[in-house]
């Protein structure tokens, strides 16, 4: 496909149009109305003579001709981005970063470690949420980073590996002992002879605790599908886990309390409880060799972002990461 005659303005457009998904994400990239890109887009296929976008009922799908397009005119679109122009000093007169993720993670890890970061003049504004959303906010152009559970598909977005978060089966210590003979941290008992399960074979492989003893434990988790607890009890016991939960709370956080307060059992991220497992307020009723470790990503849209504190910001979080 011929490019050199093609209005760098359109392509701008295109490639607004190409990573967030929609007109409308890309409108509000470029501070443009929709019908604008509408129109630029039209032009722009008009001067090709090819259809550039699928559309759909949410949004628009790239065709081959417009995922060609775009490998050969998104990096020099970039390179020409980051040197037009003067740049605002870094944390002098920059707009805010918009950062996103899980709430747990955002309030633990990820704030604490940005705060050197705002004491410089770093401006945040934080949202919190479930992964997809997010993403396709990122996508529309609401966020500037965003911290995933999981890896974003397709090529509008570049993720890179930011920390592995392992599960961990947990209940206060007064059902603990209940059901292992364990007292915690601060009181501990030989484990007892590891149980046999149904099939004859050792119901785990370090912690001697059938999970079938569990059924009359209230279950306290983040949803009613309890996505956390059957992924444990799938990779850990080797079976579906069926059951109703006790208590629901869309905060992990939330979980968290309930379990220390005795109201039953959970299975929550490590980094999460650690300090409440160290001082023996928690009891791990497992150990096994290897638990279920979740990696999440810190994504952000291709190319330099016009605020050069978006840069500041990722960086930090994936050397802060590193000890998470």
């Amino acid at each position: 496909m011929e490019t050199a005659s093609l209005d760098l303005n359109l392509l701008r457009t295109f490639l607004a149009v190409y990573r967030s998904g929609s007109f409308t994400g890309a409108a509000r990239l470029l501070g443009l109305s929709q019908p604008t890109v509408t129109t630029q887009m039209r032009a722009l296929e008009r001067q090709t003579g090819r259809e550039l976008f699928e559309r759909l009922p949410r949004g628009v799908a790239p065709t081959p001709v417009a995922d060609e397009l775009a490998a050969r005119i998104a990096a020099p679109l970039d390179e020409l981005a980051a040197v037009a122009g003067p740049t605002p000093p870094a944390g002098t007169g920059a707009e805010p970063v918009h950062l996103a993720g899980p709430a747990e993670l955002l309030c633990t890890k990820a704030l604490p470690a940005l705060a050197p970061l705002v004491a410089e003049g770093v401006r945040l504004r934080v949202a919190t949420g479930l992964t997809d959303p997010l993403l396709e906010e990122l996508r529309a152009g609401r966020h500037d980073l965003v911290i995933a559970t999981t890896r974003p598909r397709g090529r509008t977005l570049q993720a890179v590996a930011l920390t592995d978060e392992e599960f961990v089966l947990v209940a206060a210590p007064v059902w603990a002992e209940r059901l292992t003979g364990r007292r915690g941290a601060q009181g501990s008992e030989a484990r007892p002879a590891a149980a046999q399960g149904p099939d004859g074979r050792p119901a785990a492989a370090q912690g001697g605790l059938d999970p079938a003893v569990l059924h009359g434990v209230p279950l306290v988790t983040y949803a009613e599908d309890l996505p956390i607890a059957r992924r444990y009890w799938r990779h850990v016991f080797g079976r579906r886990l069926s059951r109703t939960a006790a208590v629901t709370v869309p905060d992990l956080r939330g979980v968290l309390a309930a379990v220390v307060a005795g109201a039953g059992f959970s299975v929550l991220p490590r980094y999460l409880c650690q300090d409440l497992l160290d001082s023996g307020a928690l009891v791990a009723l497992l150990e096994p060799e290897d638990p279920p470790i979740n990696t999440g990503f810190l994504v952000q849209r291709p190319g330099a972002s016009d605020n050069p504190d978006v840069a500041r910001v990722r960086a930090l979080l994936l050397r802060a990461a590193r000890d998470w």
